[in-house]
């Protein structure tokens, strides 16, 4: 996730007034797939906000494919109807922001399924990548150190080896809020860090070896912890 939409996550008020007046532009200018919206200062000047504010926002609209931005060009209507328009855009203005058991959910069902497909699609580069978050992973645990994002860098090598880019686009997306948050709710303690290491090894070896079940159990027995928080079991 860009750092800047990020950064505007974390006030909502001012994301929802930004994107709805972008919408109401779009409207009242009767602007039509293909259209170009005016540059970013001038919807800076126009909204009284800063123009990465209004970059932030574009951002994101274009994640959900609502804009297109072309480099020296500027930023057009996407390929979509007014209605559809508006209608998505009153379903990002709905969302909130996730909280840390729907995010782990998200997590542990998007990971079941990258590491069978990884252990299907895997090429010899993806393993050097796992292999190498993995150990790095592993130096820090033994150092006693914060191994939390290099935890994360080992699962997004997984994402990108499982060669769909969606599911790689959606854990790219998610990772930020998983890194804020693990270290807030404590979630990665010392005895579990380092039954990871192991844990690791284990996937690892299986997407190696090119095993789908094996692979997917052995992520499912990785997230055991994890499985307890969000489904008390």
């Amino acid at each position: 996730m860009n750092v800047e939409i990020q950064n505007l996550a974390d006030n909502p008020t001012v994301q929802k007034k930004v994107i709805d007046k972008i919408r109401n532009l779009i409207n009242y200018k009767n602007l039509e797939p293909g259209d170009k919206l005016p540059s970013e200062r001038m919807l800076s000047d126009k909204f009284e906000v800063k123009r990465s504010t209004i970059r932030a926002a574009i951002q994101k609209l274009e994640f959900y494919g609502l804009l297109k931005s072309i480099p020296q060009s500027g930023t057009f209507v996407a390929n979509i109807g007014v209605v559809a328009l508006n209608g998505m855009i009153d379903e990002i203005l709905r969302l909130e922001a996730p909280d840390f058991k729907s995010l782990v959910e998200t997590r542990i069902l998007l990971e079941l399924k990258t590491a069978r497909l990884a252990a299907l699609r895997r090429t010899e580069e993806d393993l050097v990548s796992m292999k190498n978050s993995w150990e790095a992973y592993a130096a820090k645990v033994v150092k006693g150190e914060d191994a939390v994002q290099e935890d994360l860098l080992f699962h997004l090598a997984i994402a990108k080896a499982s060669g769909n880019s969606t599911m790689n686009t959606f854990m790219l997306t998610i990772t930020p809020e998983i890194i804020t948050n693990f270290g807030k709710y404590h979630v990665c303690d010392k005895e579990l860090a380092i039954l990871g290491i192991e844990e690791h090894r284990l996937i690892y070896e299986a997407i190696k070896d090119k095993n789908p079940q094996l692979a997917k159990q052995k992520m499912k027995e990785h997230f055991k912890e994890l499985y307890k928080y969000c489904y008390n079991i």
